[in-house]
């Protein structure tokens, strides 16, 4: 088979479309034939040399992908051989074929294409397993989503209107903001021109997010924790802004607050396999439904991943980029 392999770290050009080894479906696993996968924050990291896969995952970058079921390997039950489904991946994303622990497969949607249904699987599982497994989003609260154009954001905004929350986003340009607003968020916030917790805090009468959902991590630390109301949870999943800040614990203490900071990628396989299951238990019902969707830029041949790994580094995009196989 032909895989994005990168020989050496680097720019977009370090990723080299290559013929290697067919992966072999483990016990426990099944052999997926990749229609598409999708660009991640994490792939143009590992591209860089800055975040390695865990240990026995796939070199290959690529968290997630759909396509069809082409072999199961030993103790594989309850799916078959051409079934379509979608994947949450530790690697392996960006080749012809991966090998998938069978419970990180999900069945692809109603109403969604096989090659859309790659956008699905990182996003969802992102944003279940943090605004609402560890940080309980309730109905009537409101929730903060930073990066709301992204393909966490989009998925968070509509995730959030659907449960009966009150969405608030951050964005740097109007028309990110109109696609938000577009999906339900209430509240828009350009991050560029406004302070975004005196904006929060002037939309909720001085309340401020009970849960804010955070891509940047050091850099907003201080003004997540002035955003917070009070028994606010702040949920970090990402570092574009740096690793290292100052927290305020008497702030912390003041509210009450929380702070949880979570990876998807290197988690047990028996913790993706509780996130996936909630997921499909939870989330796809509303895809299904029509209530939720797949948000996709745009759709770049997987040999090309270069050009897509540029269109995400250059941030204009709304949604996911996908990646098609040939």
């Amino acid at each position: 088979m032909h895989a994005i392999t990168i020989p050496e770290p680097g720019g977009p050009e370090a990723l080299v479309w290559d013929e290697v080894p067919d992966p072999v479906a483990g016990a426990g696993e099944v052999l997926v034939e990749v229609a598409a996968g999708a660009v991640n924050r994490a792939d143009i990291l590992q591209r860089q040399g800055l975040y390695d896969p865990p240990p026995g995952a796939s070199p290959y970058p690529g968290l997630e992908c759909s396509g069809r079921i082409a072999a199961l390997g030993p103790g594989v039950s309850g799916w078959s051989v051409g079934d379509e489904v979608c994947a949450l991946l530790s690697g392996g994303g960006y080749a012809e074929k991966v090998a998938v622990p069978v419970g990180q497969l999900l069945p692809v949607p109603d109403g969604v294409d096989l090659v859309r249904a790659a956008a699905l699987p990182e996003v969802t599982c992102t944003v279940w397993s943090n605004v609402f497994m560890v940080a309980h989003l309730r109905p009537g609260e409101t929730l903060l989503v930073h990066g709301g154009s992204s393909g966490i954001g989009t998925m968070a905004i509509q995730l959030g209107k659907a449960v009966g929350a009150r969405v608030a986003v951050t964005a740097g340009t109007k028309e990110k903001l109109d696609r938000c607003a577009e999906l339900g968020a209430d509240i828009l916030i350009n991050y560029r021109e406004q302070d975004f917790v005196a904006e929060l805090k002037a939309a909720t009468d001085g309340a401020g997010a009970d849960v804010i959902l955070d891509n940047m991590g050091a850099s907003y630390l201080d003004r997540n924790v002035r955003a917070l109301a009070v028994n606010g949870r702040l949920a970090i999943i990402g570092m574009q802004g740096g690793v290292k800040g100052e927290l305020n614990i008497g702030a912390l203490l003041g509210k009450r607050a929380a702070i949880s900071a979570t990876s998807l990628r290197a988690r047990p396989r028996d913790e993706k396999t509780a996130i996936v299951a909630a997921v499909r238990e939870h989330v796809w019902p509303l895809i299904d439904a029509g209530r939720v969707r797949p948000v996709v830029d745009r759709e770049i041949p997987l040999p090309d991943a270069a050009t897509a790994h540029r269109v995400v580094e250059e941030s204009g995009h709304v949604g996911k980029v996908l990646l098609v196989a040939p």
